[in-house]
């Protein structure tokens, strides 16, 4: 019986990024009503607001005290690029990694052997140094630097199957050679980064995999030839300890803001596939963290068929 963790309340709905923009707070709303199926069985995973400290785990100093800045001053963007904040994007962003770094503890604690954190506003478009693409903070690539911290964890994988490429998540470990990081996305498609050519470099050489496809492109790509031909070798030499989902949902056929033919079973699929790598590898230790999705009903469907896999 897995023992399964979950994260999802309706305090990530205080971030507040105006009319009509697609990252709204109905994603919220709609995530928690798939998930409610999955509440009673699940174990509840503590909210917390992170420390700068841990912050910075991933961010500059500079960078945490500019969109303190900008949003203690009432903008309606932050001055670092496209995302949209309000009055409570601060305390509800970090409350959204301290979610994902109270998920890493209770797995990586051997409390639950599987967790999903239904948080916003996403992350994985933020860089050490700059919010961008509706995201403030990287929410999984601190989660993946905590556990190393402080659960002494020497090798996590962070997989993106995320419509848009992560290159926040890149950036952060492009040089470090301790976290894989496979991505599969829409290219040309925002943000542009996440060429086949990215590899890597000095420690970080040929840990950073990536997969740009064209639009039009589902399952035989993304599972068929980027998790099943490659990343299923790539992880017999890297071995990781901890396995990390940046779980977007705008992969899935019909989304506004992608191009991408996912269906729900695919989700299901590519999440089975990666919790028997993490059995083979990482003590079944998986932590999925939320990023996009924007068609509600198809957000919906998709969480409830990737969370289906993870607690079953």
């Amino acid at each position: 019986m897995t023992r399964f963790a979950l994260l999802t309340d309706p305090s990530f709905a205080r971030h507040d990024t105006g009319p009509r923009h697609p990252e709204s707070p109905a994603r919220n709303a709609a995530v928690r009503q798939a998930l409610e199926p999955f509440v009673p069985k699940a174990i509840r995973i503590p909210q917390r607001i992170a420390s700068e400290d841990e912050l910075a785990l991933c961010h500059s100093r500079d960078y945490l005290a500019r969109a303190q800045r900008d949003i203690a001053a009432g903008l309606k963007e932050l001055s670092t690029g496209d995302t949209h904040v309000s009055k409570a994007s601060w305390e509800v962003a970090t409350e959204a990694v301290g979610g994902v770094l109270g998920a890493v503890d209770l797995v990586c604690g051997k409390q639950a052997d599987t967790a999903f954190c239904a948080v916003r506003p996403p992350g994985h478009h933020a860089t050490p140094t700059r919010g961008m693409g509706f995201c403030v903070f990287n929410n999984i690539a601190v989660g993946a630097r905590y556990a190393q911290k402080k659960h002494g964890l020497a090798r996590v994988l962070i997989v993106d199957w995320d419509v848009h490429h992560g290159n926040g998540t890149q950036d952060v470990f492009y040089q470090d050679g301790s976290v894989m990081f496979l991505s599969t996305h829409q290219h040309p498609w925002y943000p542009g980064s996440g060429l086949a050519t990215e590899k890597g470099d000095g420690k970080g050489a040929g840990k950073i995999l990536n997969f740009p496809y064209p639009a039009g492109s589902g399952r035989a790509e993304v599972l068929g030839e980027a998790f099943e031909q490659h990343l299923v070798k790539a992880v017999e030499g890297f071995r990781p300890e901890l396995i990390m989902i940046s779980a977007g949902f705008d992969s899935r056929a019909g989304d506004p803001l992608g191009r991408f033919t996912l269906a729900d079973a695919d989700f299901a699929d590519l999440t089975t596939l990666l919790r028997t790598l993490a059995t083979q590898y990482a003590g079944g230790r998986v932590v999925s963290v939320l990023e996009g999705g924007y068609s509600l009903t198809g957000l919906a469907s998709g969480v409830a068929a990737h969370v289906g896999a993870l607690s079953r």
